[in-house]
């Protein structure tokens, strides 16, 4: 049996190495030998409907379902799975459980849960760290209301080096306190000590690369094209069927209905030189029923008998004036209907930058309080220093505190503390580094929230989603689509680098 001591001097290793991650459990329910992973008790069924990617999903019943692995995963790191809603009444639970044995149900034991309501009939990524270096069985418990749900792509990851290493400590500790119950051990005291201080400063790290994680996230250059360049494609005068409505207006325009035709398209850009502006809600309500009533009253016969037009142009006037306002109309109906997905894909991005803000405010706060409790004092100095992008003055500052933990040692082992003042010390810097758990799993909720925009950005721009009736139109649409597609997938593989 490993000694506490021996397992501490393990734990001298710095939490903060590279870490490798790789999937050890993947299944799309795509028929056998995919279907062959699971064991269904009840509730639940394998569908050939609603698949995410692939032919099958896994259909869950209203009410109570269960599911698990048909074998013991090595290792169970973080769990990503993806679910789609019947409706947006549904709501469900989805409880994870882990247990070594297969059929006894006094050993399977909860270490996550996943709630959810979605606005759409979408499927959305969850992920949710479970963390447990056993080799043991994987169930799902899902509970239902209001409809049923799809889940379908769900994989989990290696166990992260820091992960395992925080779990080891936590086993430390434990041993420690239970050693200290019994008798003063200050040589246990002093090494726990100085393991629980390398610990705590690589804690430390961890929540300034969660911080640099929020803070990255909106900063790809190429999200940013990507979200720009997919509004322009709602914009009208991208496309030639509104130049040629354009022209036909003009051309029997008074000069005070040209005027206000221009002052109509203004917002929208340049139709000369095609230079697009992006587009929202609000530009499109202020352009479109105006520009419709501008059609049907410069083609209505008192306007261009009275316009000071040539005969040929009250003849074109007289023959394309209701053909143009039904294309008018039908054109704006496709552009509305692009719209209304580049409006709901801002409206998921915004929702996803106001947690963000949240997430950056409330980690800024406890990493400047785990400061203060590993004796660096208060001050925007060292807040600075940990942060800094050079990797010397942050290494001199976690330094400091590995010092403060061992200098906390040295008074103890040489009994200048008593016992009750070493567990208080204790307690409050673990029950510190557990509190920075939260973060991961808040971290957890937003890359879920990101991998899903990801996700319907794709489906937005495939080739089955142009609106567009025209041909003319539809190439360029699908033109504008293949640039995007390409920001999009730098931005995504970017992400999926950085922060999975």
């Amino acid at each position: 049996m490993i000694s506490a001591l021996s397992l501490i001097s393990l734990l001298g290793v710095n939490v903060a190495l590279a870490q490798e991650k790789s999937s050890i459990f993947k299944s799309g329910f795509d028929g056998k030998p995919e279907t062959d992973k699971w064991v269904i008790m009840y509730g639940a069924g394998f569908a050939k409907e609603a698949a995410r990617t692939g032919e099958g999903s896994l259909k869950v019943l209203e009410g109570e379902a269960s599911v698990r692995t048909r074998q013991a995963l090595s290792e169970q790191g973080t769990l990503e799975l993806w679910v789609k809603s019947e409706s947006a009444a549904t709501e469900y639970t989805i409880s994870i459980l882990v247990s070594p044995v297969q059929n006894s149900d006094s050993a399977w034991v909860q270490v996550g849960q996943i709630k959810g309501s979605q606005e759409t009939g979408e499927y959305y990524a969850k992920r949710i760290s479970i963390d447990d270096p056993g080799k043991k069985f994987l169930r799902l418990d899902i509970k239902t209301a209001n409809g049923h749900i799809w889940i379908d792509d769900l994989r989990v990851e290696k166990i992260l080096l820091d992960t395992a290493l925080q779990k080891n400590q936590q086993k430390v500790i434990s041993e420690v306190l239970d050693k200290l119950r019994a008798d003063k051990d200050y040589q246990v005291q002093a090494e726990a000590l100085r393991t629980l201080g390398k610990n705590y400063a690589a804690q430390i790290d961890i929540q300034r690369q969660y911080l640099e994680y929020a803070n990255g996230i909106y900063s790809s250059v190429t999200l940013v094209l990507a979200t720009s360049e997919r509004s322009k494609m709602a914009n009208p005068l991208a496309y030639q069927t509104f130049k040629t409505v354009v022209d036909d207006v003009r051309t029997v325009s008074s000069p005070i209905q040209k005027a206000r035709t221009d002052s109509l398209l203004k917002p929208l850009g340049d139709i000369a030189t095609t230079s697009l502006n992006i587009m929202t809600n609000g530009t499109y309500a202020a352009f479109a029923e105006p520009f419709k009533t501008i059609v049907a009253t410069v083609f209505d016969r008192s306007s261009y008998e009275n316009a000071g037009l040539s005969r040929k142009e009250r003849k074109f006037a007289e023959k394309n004036g209701l053909p143009t306002f039904a294309k008018t109309e039908s054109f704006l109906s496709e552009i509305e209907k692009e719209l209304n997905t580049v409006t709901a894909l801002d409206k998921d991005l915004l929702d996803i930058q106001r947690e963000l803000d949240k997430y950056r405010k409330d980690l800024d706060k406890h990493l400047k309080e785990s400061l203060i409790a590993g004796g660096m004092g208060r001050g925007q100095e060292n807040y600075n220093r940990v942060l800094s992008k050079d990797e010397a003055t942050r290494n001199a500052a976690l330094e400091e505190i590995n010092n403060y933990f061992m200098l906390q040692a040295e008074s103890y082992q040489n009994h200048s503390s008593s016992n009750t003042q070493f567990l208080q010390f204790m307690m409050k810097a673990t029950s510190t580094m557990e509190e920075s758990q939260v973060f991961k799993e808040r971290f957890n909720q937003i890359a879920s929230s990101v991998i899903t925009f990801y996700d319907k950005f794709d489906r937005s721009i495939a080739a089955d989603q142009n609106p567009f009736t025209d041909d003319k139109d539809r190439k360029v649409w699908e033109a504008r689509a293949v640039k995007v597609r390409a920001y999009i997938k730098e931005s995504k593989e970017a992400f999926t680098k950085a922060y999975m």
